[in-house]
């Protein structure tokens, strides 16, 4: 302080003409704080000539003291400038408005722990503090930016100085038992010490300490050899050191000579060159001798001349300008033009009748560079938070020391990575969870009754994810995708159709074909003999429309198989309709053929087969082909199967097929064939016992059951299968149907006409008869 007086009395642009004072007065305690505060103010007591009393206190050191003395001195609107006093309460202008520091508020390093923690991913954090506005304010601040950050405090502990060793010994157990790895500390440096101290005693180890401002560069921990084991490590939050041009130049010079009544300078004499500074009566130590006069501090290296690490030196050295510019400004100093010189002046206003009021107004309008460059204002009673951030690191020789390893300016952090030393003793950042990260795959789940720190990591269900570590919940797939094995991704579906390719729609295709084949061949023998009496004894053209119906049957289960299409879905059921109801209208009317030529052998009956010639054959196989033609086409124009991609076997695939549009119009369909197939069994059974030569009626029934059989068991069949196996059901029912009236029916003809051809004679088939 001394020094920057001096320096700002010698400037001829700060405060020109006008000559700063200063008295010194130690604070001690409350009632000494009190005491030198109401002298100060009084104008009593002061060793400077001035014309008015001291109108800025610079003070106090203390949080608690400065609250104090502000309660008091607020009244009378003496203005405050502490430079330590670091307790966020006093940002309160309502309540302290005579109060201003150049230190930051509690709040901002407080919110740096926070932003360290969340930085470094420490969600379990313990916090340890002096149980006063200090320590409680800190923790305060730190709960507030942790908030929404995941981060939790494992334990929570507080002490005071009268209950100091019986709190130390129960906070130590605390540290010791939680699973908390990083605990942030509040409190003087000598309470720190107390605290590591019994957790070195107890040797435990592996513990990340976030110092506070106030022991985070403690000379006196740090040279504590004991302090090694437990506090490597440490990391801090301290308050911004910068340099003061002149100072180190300026101490160096001082000797207790050009200060006789400096009873700290002449204590620094007798500690550092072991010899008394000069004779004062009653002063003189009888164990030391005089000194010889020309020790001096130029070469000496100690705590005194050290001032590569100004903090709380700055913060003064800040306060003490901080004032010299609110006078400035008050006294409205600046350039006055000489006429008689010819130049401009600096000069102050000659008026020093300055009340309190004023001086409050314009400290708080301060703004002004420093001679490092920084730009210096107050904002309300406060500065801009900045902070260096120190890491506690042993030396090669084993002491401890702190290095820089990175700053706080307001809510920004700039860190240095790898120069900094963790507490596991190498490089690597240690970890303080709860409860292990959740991996991506799964969620958090919080245990009841636990902090939200503390959580199960449940997997994801099927068909959800979850892409990101801690995800709180899992995402379902969108529609045709689903999860994968380790559900931290979305996958698409398997699509499945029956495909010519696979070994099902190769065995369907290899079957419809043969049996396409198997008609033709069977066409082929009849093309052949049909001039034989079994030929034409059984109807020939008949039974060729009922082989090329039969062919179309087998043909058109191939238009299930492939990637279902907009055309396919519809022509697939047509297909099928119309092929099988020609087929069993041929089979009927062969039926009709055969009661009508057997009731016209009767007496009487000639003119049967004359109203049922091959005209009306022909004729009513239209008609009841028409009939289907019709039931197709209104199911076709009204509500016709579309291809649908079906994704109702969730998880499994997606399969392609086709709807029915309208299950009425599936139904008739189907309806109708089976109509015609129970009339042409009827028709068959009844004519099963007539005479030989016309014995293709058994052969009909024998068809027809078959074919009633394999549609009745299609229906459920068809029904309870999923995705591509209800298309193959629906293929195997038309194939075995189709080979069921083809072997009944044609089988026997072919057996005589290949294998027993002596019997494919009208002499047989007549001699076969008239046996009958």
């Amino acid at each position: 302080m001394a020094f920057s007086v001096d320096e700002i009395n010698r400037n001829a642009h700060l405060l020109p003409g006008v000559r700063l004072g200063y008295q010194i007065l130690d604070n001690c305690r409350y009632p000494w704080s009190l005491r030198a505060a109401m002298s100060m103010i009084s104008g009593g007591n002061h060793s400077c000539k001035s014309t008015g009393p001291v109108r800025v206190i610079i003070g106090d050191a203390s949080s608690t003291q400065t609250i104090m003395l502000s309660r008091i001195l607020s009244p009378l609107q003496v203005p405050m400038i502490s430079y330590q006093a670091s307790c966020a309460c006093l940002s309160n202008r309502q309540e302290f408005p005579n109060v201003f520091r150049t230190i930051p508020s509690d709040v901002y390093q407080a919110r740096t722990m926070a932003h360290l923690a969340e930085h470094y991913g420490w969600t379990w954090v313990g916090a340890v503090v002096v149980n006063n506005d200090y320590g409680l304010l800190a923790v305060q601040a730190f709960r507030e930016r942790a908030q929404g950050s995941g981060i939790c405090l494992a334990f929570f502990e507080t002490f005071t100085r009268e209950t100091l060793a019986q709190d130390i010994q129960r906070i130590a157990t605390t540290v010791q038992e939680s699973s908390a790895r990083v605990v942030l500390v509040f409190a003087w440096y000598t309470d720190a010490g107390a605290l590591l101290l019994e957790l070195a005693r107890r040797n435990v180890t592996g513990r990340q300490f976030l110092a506070s401002e106030a022991w985070s560069t403690s000379s006196y921990l740090l040279n504590n050899p004991a302090m090694r084991t437990i506090a490597n490590g440490v990391l801090g939050v301290a308050i911004r050191s910068a340099p003061i041009p002149g100072l180190e130049n300026h101490l160096r010079r001082l000797h207790p000579s050009h200060h006789p009544r400096d009873a700290l300078l002449r204590d620094l004499w007798r500690e550092e060159f072991g010899c008394e500074p000069f004779s004062l009566s009653g002063s003189e130590s009888a164990s030391l001798p005089l000194c010889s006069g020309a020790e001096s501090l130029q070469g000496v290296q100690s705590t005194f001349t050290d001032t590569t690490h100004l903090r709380v030196t700055y913060n003064v050295y800040l306060a003490v300008y901080a004032v010299a510019h609110a006078f400035h400004s008050l006294l409205a100093c600046g350039p006055v033009e000489d006429s008689a010189m010819n130049r401009s002046q600096q000069q102050c206003s000659s008026n020093y009748n300055i009340s309190a009021a004023e001086v409050l107004q314009h400290l708080g309008q301060v703004n002004f560079t420093t001679q490092i460059g920084e730009n210096f204002f107050f904002q309300g009673g406060d500065i801009p938070a900045v902070y260096d951030l120190v890491n506690w690191q042993a030396s090669p020789d084993g002491v401890l020391t702190y290095s820089t390893v990175g700053r706080v300016e307001g809510f920004k952090l700039h860190m240095e990575e790898s120069a900094i030393w963790w507490a596991t003793g190498s490089k690597t950042v240690p970890v303080s969870v709860c409860s292990e990260p959740c991996p991506p795959g799964t969620r958090k789940a919080t245990r009841k009754g636990e902090p939200i720190c503390c959580f199960d990591c449940l997997p994801c269900a099927d068909g959800e994810i979850s892409n990101k570590t801690d995800s709180l919940t899992c995402d379902r797939c969108p529609l045709e995708f689903w999860s994968n094995d380790e559900k931290d991704k979305c996958v698409p579906l398997p699509v499945e159709f029956l495909s010519f390719t696979d070994a099902m729609g190769i065995t369907l295709t290899t079957v419809a074909v043969s049996g396409a084949v198997m008609t033709a061949a069977v066409a082929v023998v009849f093309v052949y003999n049909r001039h034989t009496p079994i030929v034409k004894a059984n109807n020939s053209e008949l039974s060729f429309m009922l082989l090329m119906s039969l062919k179309l049957c087998f043909l058109c289960s191939l238009l299930f198989m492939g990637q279902p299409t907009h055309w396919s879905c519809r022509i697939q059921q047509a297909a099928f309709g119309i092929s099988f109801v020609l087929c069993i209208s041929c089979i009927l009317v062969k039926t009709i053929v055969v009661l009508a030529v057997f009731r016209s052998a009767r007496p009487g009956s000639d003119s049967m087969m004359k109203w049922f010639g091959p005209g009306q054959q022909r004729g009513s196989v239209l008609l009841f082909t028409c009939v289907q033609v019709i039931i197709c086409a209104v199911w076709l124009s009204v509500r016709p199967p579309q291809p649908h991609r079906n994704t109702g076997l969730k998880g499994s695939k997606v399969i392609l097929e086709c709807t029915l549009g309208s299950v009425e119009g599936f139904a008739t369909l189907l309806g109708y064939i089976g109509l015609l197939a129970a009339i042409c069994c009827l028709l068959a059974f009844l004519a099963r016992k007539l005479p030989d030569n016309f014995n293709e009626a058994k052969f009909i029934t024998f068809s027809m059951l078959i074919f009633c059989a394999v549609w009745i068991a299609f229906v459920p069949a068809y029904v309870s299968s999923p995705g591509k196996y209800a298309i193959a059901v629906e293929i195997f029912a038309i194939l075995s149907s189709s080979f069921g009236l083809l072997l009944c029916i044609f089988a026997p003809k072919c057996f005589i006409i290949l294998i027993q051809p002596h019997k494919n004679t009208k002499k047989f088939l007549m001699g076969k008869s008239e046996k009958t």
